[in-house]
């Protein structure tokens, strides 16, 4: 389904019972075996967002560069992940799907991609693992209505929320040389 390298969708398993469900939300050994690799998170955060609220597109320059593992507990998003590693085949490429409560898919972004997401339901609580500290020093972003990514958040452009700091971000083209 996922047709960049460096980005794998998870889908929870959730168990139903009359009390209600349980999820196992995070389990090291599923997300080792499907990435043939060990990540070891050292942050969780939580972003509570209204409808219409554009976060990103964001990473972290190396040498603090972020991979993540995106979740929506709360809500409906549009996640878009665009690889920017230089070299890599699908430099440019973007991949986009909806995370929701209901759907309960977590997508895996690894190093070198800008990651960056919209609220489509009233609002969403969305939780994302990191494997590195957050390093306001190394911060990039882009302008998520860049137009030469042509991203569909799926919000009307009225209905944007958009900080002023994602607004005035540098275009795709103007990306730092130092990219993964």
């Amino acid at each position: 389904m996922v047709s960049i390298q460096g980005v794998h969708l998870f889908e929870d398993k959730v168990y139903h019972d009359t009390r209600g469900h349980f999820i196992e939300s995070y389990q090291a050994a599923r997300i080792q075996a499907t990435l043939g690799q060990a990540i070891d998170f050292v942050q969780d955060n939580l972003a509570f967002s209204n409808y219409g609220a554009i976060r990103g597109l964001h990473m972290q320059l190396p040498p603090y560069a972020q991979a993540k593992l995106v979740y929506c507990i709360q809500g409906k998003i549009i996640d878009v992940a665009i690889d920017v590693r230089k070299g890599s085949p699908t430099f440019g490429k973007s991949f986009t799907v909806e995370l929701s409560e209901e759907n309960r898919f977590q997508l895996f972004v690894t190093k070198g991609f800008l990651h960056g997401y919209s609220v489509i339901s009233e609002t969403a609580l969305v939780g994302y693992k990191c494997d590195d500290f957050y390093n306001k020093e190394s911060e990039c972003g882009i302008n998520p209505l860049d137009c030469t990514l042509n991203i569909d958040w799926k919000v009307p452009s009225d209905k944007q929320l958009i900080s002023e700091k994602d607004q005035i971000a540098i275009s795709f083209h103007e990306l730092p040389e130092i990219i993964l």
